[in-house]
């Protein structure tokens, strides 16, 4: 029986996971050295903090924050702007038989990072994190 590597609800392959994390050290090596010949591209310090690839491999969808989350859409016009010149660096190290298109979207990770962390620090949570369940009794069903 063949495996269905496309079937929805399935995690990426590897093949996908490896291509799309070496597409990520290269686009933030390219940015980070300022390889890129766009004055607003230029002067952002932007962190690229995941790429997923498309299960056909030719697209990749990078997401990208730049450094204090402020200038989102000035980074996000620029890297749009210059995807032609982001997909020749990125090409050389690719041993596939394209190069994907990238696409860029805002990485929205420390957001969430955050909201856990609020959400922990609820007075409520941390009620409910402190207290015993009732199959958690420290002493053991003998006490019982």
């Amino acid at each position: 029986m063949a495996r269905d590597r496309f079937s929805p609800g399935k995690g990426p392959t590897q093949r996908q996971l490896r291509i799309g994390e070496l597409i990520r050290r290269r686009l933030a090596e390219v940015l980070a050295r300022g390889e890129v010949h766009d004055s607003d591209l230029n002067t952002l310090s932007i962190t690229v903090g995941e790429v997923r690839m498309s299960p056909d491999l030719k697209v990749a969808t990078a997401f990208v924050m730049p450094l204090g989350g402020k200038g989102l859409d000035v980074a996000l016009a620029a890297l749009a702007r210059n995807q032609g010149e982001l997909r020749h660096h990125i090409g050389g190290v690719l041993s596939t038989k394209y190069t994907p298109q990238l696409r860029f979207r805002p990485d929205e990770t420390f957001d969430q990072i955050d909201a856990t962390r609020r959400m922990f620090s609820d007075p409520t949570v941390q009620r409910d994190i402190a207290a015993p369940s009732d199959g958690d009794d420290p002493e053991g069903p003998e006490s019982r």
